[in-house]
């Protein structure tokens, strides 16, 4: 997948850190911090105010913040950036509301769809349509 960034190139600063991993390896971890969207507001896109913004990878950066890839579906707006603890809670607390959404509307269109569905069969099945040998 390639990807878009609209928006003009920001100044990258460049940040080094070492990491001791699990196996006691220690590594270190050069890093360009882009700027994330102004705001607290991760879900609105900044270039064309979709509130529909999400994530596409996240992973701690350092103890008080995090990387975070975000992507506009409405304009393809795509940018990598490091973010805040506190903000990315809110943001995760937003995605989660959302996620809730969906599948209240999900629920309620599968209801709806078998509803329907046994009303036609039920249809079938008065008018005579619906045969033992259909089974």
């Amino acid at each position: 997948m390639q990807e878009f960034d609209h928006r003009p190139e920001p100044d990258h600063s460049q940040c080094a850190r070492k990491v001791v991993l699990p196996s006691g390896k220690t590594i270190e971890v050069v890093s360009f911090d882009n700027p994330a969207p102004a705001g607290d507001d991760l879900h609105i896109c900044p270039d064309c105010s979709s509130p529909l913004v999400y994530p596409i990878a996240w992973e701690e950066a350092s103890r008080a913040s995090w990387e975070v890839t975000l992507r506009c579906p409405n304009c393809e707006w795509l940018v990598t950036g490091i973010v805040e603890e506190q903000i990315i809670q809110r943001f995760d607390a937003t995605l989660d509301r959302g996620t809730d959404a969906l599948v209240s509307d999900l629920r309620r269109l599968a209801r709806a769809n078998m509803e329907e569905e046994v009303a036609r069969f039920s249809a079938a099945l008065c008018a005579g349509h619906v045969l033992p040998e259909d089974f």
